[in-house]
């Protein structure tokens, strides 16, 4: 698609004005082409996947002159439609992971993909001879799909495994971990709520560890707590009483929130109280600030165990939960009308100190100042408040994860299912269907049910083979594709069969690549054509022993007869001619297995024929002789050898023939050859006769010399 540069927009390649009332402009990418201006012309084409490749040229009269001698004349650059423009631009996922990181992944995806269609077949076939239930009911199929989504979450990355070789500082509020990413993020969100059944006693608790290690991801135009926290310890290194200043006491506030206890009492010991060299007597403050500390480190926490390093009472059961609350709750009551409060004497302190109580105890009002976004809200009061939060914490924009996290709340897997492909991406949704159908009736039906309006395909066969196409688009992970075509039984094994055809064929690696695939799947015809596909490219481009190999191991018998007939009309009449010598290394090149080679058959005989000839004649032995009049009966004899080469194959054996004074021959032998020469002579007599071009004495010669033979041999037979 060529176009002219226009006048005027700045220097741009293709200026653009908005229209006023057209809502948002479009994403403008900007491209580091590296040519000098005036742009003379600029092409645009579509590349693999969502790539577009952008030419730009320079005029060619200006090539050259008046710049340097790297100048260049054009370039082709590459960009990408898939990233960038925030929410409405693409999927997130191409923005944070890049395209070698994302090939991994697509990798890594395909064994524990496999190996659970595998399960699913396994237990549809038990379950089919025996009238048990369907597959998603049985009692061991989400412990798989669990297995399963622990096996991509680790290959997803781990949140909470540090960086080697750090060296934390000891005021750091947020330590340093692997960088989380959207993709993670959701596959989380989606193993916690419809595939991990132990988590149903502690939901709240799991989601406030996936708020710890994703809260950075809910939104980049609002603060959240993770932002609110990362703000302040930049703020800590160059604050000599922290005390005093308000975002600490927020910090503490937003973090006390969602939950992360750790980081509030490791914050509290940031007090100045505890610092051994005060002027002024700070033991009721200290006194207070650590009675908060403790009760923080002290609080009920409804999970079956804590991770190392995580503050709070466990409690595994609800009546033990309840009780330790209830008790705990009382404490707090207690610190609450202490009369210590009067002898604080830091009025940041104490009101810092008792909106921290506020928050231990429910305070909708002070958990809403504190809080950002409705997720860190919704999170502390349960999930089924989460339209209350909505509206108490409105946001700005949604994000990917919130979409995700609205569907999912609201118990509509068409809306998750929508979010996971407009965020991202066709990977997550192939693998992410497995999630949703693990326990849920609706989803399943949905998800495998055939529609007509998708030519009768189910939403899950749909995706499947949106996410094949995308992997097919690309040289280095076309290679798995067929994993999720044949998981496909309406239309997968078509397209896989047109996927292996259209393989390029220039390189044997990468068909023997391609025919290994054809073995596992058993596409047998696929593979033969594959292989007589191959075999036509290597002969039409003079590697003719190629050609000849793959249509042997294709079992091609048309073809091999065709090239039988090639090298017939080359062969030589006689046994010193040069067409012969050149085709005998192809001769050789076919091997020792001439059953399925055709017409090719012959050949080999008859190479074997001339170079026992050539060694009578020269030699003059009597033992090469008669093994030379052997190859003559069994050319004769085999219903392969076609009837225009009897009179050359006589006609070169007539010095055998008259050799004196013992006849090679013996009267049936004799006869035979007789018999041939005669069914000869009537041949002749047809239209369709292919002429050897011999001299017209040849069959006159070969008649004398077989009847001088008969004699000989009829009068020393005894």
């Amino acid at each position: 698609m060529p176009g002219m540069l226009t006048d005027g927009g700045g220097g741009a390649i293709v200026p653009f004005s908005g229209e006023p009332g057209q809502g948002a402009p479009p994403p403008v990418r900007p491209i580091r082409h590296g040519v000098a201006p005036p742009i003379f012309r600029v092409y645009v084409s579509w590349s693999s996947g969502n790539l577009l490749q952008v030419a730009c040229l320079r005029p060619p009269n200006q090539v050259g002159a008046g710049g340097g001698a790297d100048e260049v004349a054009g370039r082709v650059v590459e960009v990408n439609l898939g990233g960038g423009g925030g929410s409405s631009g693409g999927t997130e996922v191409e923005e944070e992971v890049d395209e070698a990181e994302m090939r991994r992944i697509e990798y890594g995806s395909v064994p524990a993909f496999a190996l659970l269609q595998s399960r699913k077949n396994a237990l549809a076939d038990a379950a089919a001879m025996s009238r048990v239930s369907s597959v998603p009911e049985q009692a061991e199929w989400w412990q798989y799909v669990l297995e399963y989504s622990k096996t991509i979450g680790n290959l997803l990355g781990n949140p909470d495994s540090p960086p080697a070789f750090t060296i934390e500082e000891p005021k750091t509020i947020i330590k340093i971990r692997e960088k989380p990413t959207n993709l993670r993020a959701a596959w989380e969100l989606l193993e916690i709520f419809y595939v991990d059944k132990q988590l149903e006693g502690w939901l709240p608790e799991r989601l406030v560890d996936w708020l710890a290690d994703f809260d950075s991801l809910l939104s980049k135009a609002e603060n959240t707590v993770y932002s609110k926290l990362s703000n302040f310890q930049k703020k800590l290194i160059n604050l000599q009483i922290v005390e005093d200043d308000s975002d600490y006491w927020k910090g503490l506030s937003a973090a006390l929130s969602v939950g992360w206890l750790d980081i509030v009492v490791n914050m509290l010991r940031f007090h100045g109280s505890y610092q051994l060299d005060q002027m002024d007597n700070r033991e009721t403050e200290n006194g207070l600030v650590e009675a908060v500390a403790v009760l923080i480190s002290t609080m009920p926490r409804m999970r079956p165990d804590l991770p190392v390093g995580k503050l709070g009472q466990c409690c595994k059961t609800r009546p033990d939960f309840i009780k330790a609350w209830e008790k705990w709750r009382g404490q707090v009551n207690k610190l609450e009308c202490s009369a210590f409060w009067i002898q604080c004497g830091h009025q940041k302190t104490r009101d810092g100190l008792k909106n921290l109580l506020h928050i231990m105890m429910g305070n909708i009002k002070e958990l809403t100042a504190a809080t950002s976004h409705w997720i860190e809200l919704g999170f502390e009061g349960m999930h089924h408040l989460a339209q209350k939060c909505i509206q108490l914490k409105p946001s700005s924009g949604t994000s990917g994860l919130t979409g995700l996290l609205i569907g999912i709340l609201s118990e509509n897997p068409e809306v998750v299912l929508a979010e996971c492909t407009k965020s991202f991406g066709p990977w997550l949704v192939t693998h992410a269907m497995e999630l949703l159908t693990a326990d849920n009736d609706y989803a399943d039906i949905m998800l495998h049910e055939e529609r007509p309006n998708f030519g009768g395909i189910s939403i899950e066969e749909l995706h499947r083979l949106v996410y094949a196409q995308v992997l097919c688009s690309h040289s280095l992970t076309w290679q798995i594709a067929p994993t999720y075509l044949s998981s496909c039984l309406n239309q997968g094994l078509g397209l896989l069969e047109i996927l292996l055809l259209k393989q390029p064929i220039q390189d044997n690696r990468l068909v023997l690549k391609t025919l290994e695939i054809c073995r596992l799947y058993e596409l047998e015809n696929v593979s033969t054509n594959i292989m007589k596909i191959s075999g036509i490219y290597h002969w039409k481009h003079g590697r003719k022993g190629t050609g000849v190999y793959w249509f042997q191991q294709a079992r091609d018998k048309v073809r091999l007869d065709r090239i039988a007939q090639q090298l017939f009309e080359r062969i030589g009449k006689s046994v010193t001619d040069d067409s012969f010598k050149q085709w005998e290394g192809l001769l050789e090149l076919l091997g020792s297995d001439i059953g399925s080679a055709g017409g090719l058959e012959f050949l080999h005989r008859y190479r074997d024929f001339k170079r026992s000839l050539q060694q009578a004649l020269d030699g003059r032995t009597v033992e090469a002789a008669r093994r030379t009049v052997e190859f003559l009966i069994q050319l004769m004899r085999n219903p392969s050898t076609p009837q225009r080469f009897w009179l050359p194959l006589l006609h070169d054996s007539v010095e055998l023939l008259n050799c004196k004074p013992t006849p090679l021959l013996n009267v049936a032998e004799t006869t035979l050859l007789l018999n041939k020469l005669q069914e000869l002579s009537m041949a002749k007599l047809r239209p369709d006769f292919s002429s050897n071009h011999l001299p017209s004495h040849a069959l006159n010669s070969v008649r004398l010399a077989l009847a001088s033979n008969l004699a000989r041999a009829i009068l020393e037979d005894p």
